[in-house]
């Protein structure tokens, strides 16, 4: 079973850094209350960290 992570959007990316909304979009979260599933890597975790404050992130049992 691989790790996947549960992102959701929760705020608006309106009044960010352009690098912030960069990251968003880099994930696929364009709308408030969209929900991705990324696989859990170090890099998709670094994104999360630099929008922490945007978004909801929840650990979930992959599927293979």
């Amino acid at each position: 079973m691989n790790k996947e992570l549960r992102v959701t959007l929760k705020r608006s990316a309106i009044g960010s850094p352009s690098n912030q909304r960069e990251i968003l979009k880099g994930m696929g979260l364009l709308k408030i209350n969209k929900m991705v599933i990324l696989k859990d890597c170090p890099e998709i975790r670094g994104m999360v960290n630099k929008v922490s404050h945007l978004v909801s992130c929840e650990e979930v049992e992959g599927q293979e």
